[in-house]
């Protein structure tokens, strides 16, 4: 079997701005990268296109009308302080949508065994009804929408290992007793949430926060705990939130995690994953700042994937 990777030039088009650290650049260091891999297991695969219906089992139907018509024409605009758009913004964020549905049906028809979706814009700071923190649609919560409502899944997984909190899928997924939500991240910080006592209605909500500083061996430590959550749980799919902006490198937060920690978290979450759902899982991108470190850090994270094919 083979890895699906799901990407499209439409992200070239999603301009953000000089200086604005969610760059074009982002997801074309890392297909270039990869594409040096050379790999006949790695399936390039463009997204197919998304239906409103779709998206709106995870957003409001108005909020999904609010972003179609707050695209410019010409110039910037803004969906919040931090979430920058132009005109070529529209398909980008769709496309990046549909990534994750192409993934899954790929994964379903068995044209691959897992996939990374390597677009943007992100997606885990949207909750149902607002833009937040460069992310405009929640790509990963309509992944999961998707495979309760299409494939009929009654136990989902979201792994959420980006060095944010991603508050928006769990606004989404806070009283889903069909969903698991597990996220690692840096706390106090962005966006303020992902505390210990967030539990969702079903206690199917796990937050892991940890300080700025944290290192390889905390971290994998406290990740070790999170995979308890998952194997208890029991999931049909998992989903995986990838941000790599825990790298030392990354400039917008403060933990100390190296290259080879993201092939071990993907390679654990793989293993973990093999004892329930035969491996089911799609990766996300989700941020990650420093172009090096995402380089260096997706070309791991595609190493363990491969592997378990």
């Amino acid at each position: 079997m083979k890895t699906g990777l799901i990407t499209s030039e439409t992200y070239q088009n999603h301009d953000t701005g000089p200086g604005h650290p969610e760059q074009i650049a982002r997801v074309t260091v890392i297909n270039e990268n990869l594409k040096k891999l050379n790999n006949k297991n790695l399936l390039w695969k463009t997204p197919s296109t998304i239906t409103d219906d779709i998206i709106i089992d995870t957003h409001d139907a108005e909020y999904v009308n609010l972003i179609k018509n707050s695209f410019p024409s010409k110039g910037f605009s803004s969906l919040d302080g931090d979430t920058i758009i132009s005109p070529g913004s529209k398909q980008a964020t769709f496309d990046a949508a549909s990534s994750i549905i192409t993934a899954i049906d790929g994964i379903q028809n068995k044209e691959f065994k897992n996939a990374f979706c390597n677009v943007r814009p992100p997606g885990h700071h949207s909750n149902q009804n607002k833009a937040a923190g460069f992310c405009i649609l929640n790509n990963v919560a309509i992944g999961a929408k998707y495979l309760l409502n299409k494939y009929k899944y009654k136990k989902v997984a979201i792994i959420d290992f980006d060095v944010h909190h991603g508050n928006g899928t769990q606004d989404i997924f806070y009283n889903d007793e069909n969903v698991l939500f597990i996220s690692t991240h840096q706390y106090p910080y962005y966006p303020g949430t992902g505390s210990e006592k967030e539990k969702g209605k079903f206690n199917n909500i796990c937050n892991f926060p940890l300080p700025a500083g944290t290192n390889s061996e905390e971290y994998l430590n406290a990740f070790d705990f999170a995979l308890k959550k998952l194997n208890k749980f029991k999931p049909e799919f998992v989903l995986i939130s990838a941000g790599f902006d825990s790298d030392f490198r990354d400039p917008l937060a403060q933990f100390n995690l190296k290259t080879e920690d993201f092939y071990l978290i993907t390679k654990r979450i793989l293993e973990s994953s093999k004892k329930f759902c035969n491996g089911k899982v799609v990766s996300i991108l989700e941020g990650g700042y420093d172009l090096q470190a995402l380089q260096d850090d997706t070309k791991r994270h595609i190493d363990a994937l491969l592997e378990f094919n």
